[in-house]
């Protein structure tokens, strides 16, 4: 049973994670690394590379947000693992133009998840819609006006803006204080369990998980697999 439902009579402010939520980081992926890897002669698929490839940006990414391992290892290392994984050895300055180019080219696509604009569209007319996200600052800043949907945000705060990475009270505070609002008025919108749902509640805010890649079941809050599905609870 869900323990932690909406209280919709004090909101005012909704934040929401940016990659795996709104900005559908999977499709935008792969669309890259279609792009970049095919001007090489590697023995897999972009589909084979993609299957080895998330899992292992998924782990690198929770090294990252718990401080693991610097910016630079997270860019470099995902990708070498993935190489190695696929037993294609690779040079090192092969990774690093990988790297670089993926990260150039990333914010260049556009895909959103399915009904994406039409919830920021209704949610716009009753709140003020915010963005917190661990992704880079000038990246997710890309993302947000390539794809159409910078005008929804009052304001966006990012990991590396911010000096500290979700799920640390830190910057969900900063958020807040930069909105103007507090936690008891405020919910947030995300995909991973931990960093967003669990973040949130414990500095006092109200959560939806957005459960874009499965993962477990819980009681912490509503699950949503559409974000659809947002629009009944508030």
């Amino acid at each position: 049973m869900i323990t932690n439902m909406i209280d919709k009579t004090s909101l005012t402010d909704i934040f929401f994670d940016l990659d795996h939520t709104l900005w559908d980081f999977e499709a935008n992926s792969a669309a890259t690394f279609s792009s970049i890897l095919a001007p090489f002669d590697y023995p897999f698929s972009v589909e084979e590379f993609l299957n080895v490839y998330s899992p292992i940006n998924h782990a690198y990414w929770k090294r990252y947000r718990e401080n693991e391992i610097t910016t630079e290892e997270l860019r470099f290392s995902r990708i070498e693992k993935t190489f190695e994984v696929l037993q294609v050895p690779i040079p090192s300055e092969r990774v690093l133009l990988h790297s670089e180019k993926y990260i150039e080219e990333l914010s260049t696509h556009t895909h959103l998840f399915e009904g994406t604009k039409t919830l920021l569209d209704a949610l716009h007319q009753k709140y003020r819609l915010h963005i917190i996200t661990n992704g880079f600052e000038q990246v997710q800043q890309k993302k947000m006006r390539n794809s159409g949907i910078e005008k929804y945000f009052q304001v966006v705060l990012t990991a590396e803006k911010a000096g500290v990475k979700k799920p640390k009270p830190e910057i969900f505070q900063k958020a807040l204080e930069m909105a103007q609002t507090s936690a008891a008025k405020s919910l947030m919108v995300g995909d991973s369990l931990e960093a967003d749902v669990q973040g949130a509640l414990a500095v006092g805010m109200q959560a939806i998980h957005f459960n874009s890649h499965n993962e477990k079941e819980h009681a912490l809050s509503p699950i949503v697999s559409h974000l659809n599905e947002i629009k009944n609870y508030l």
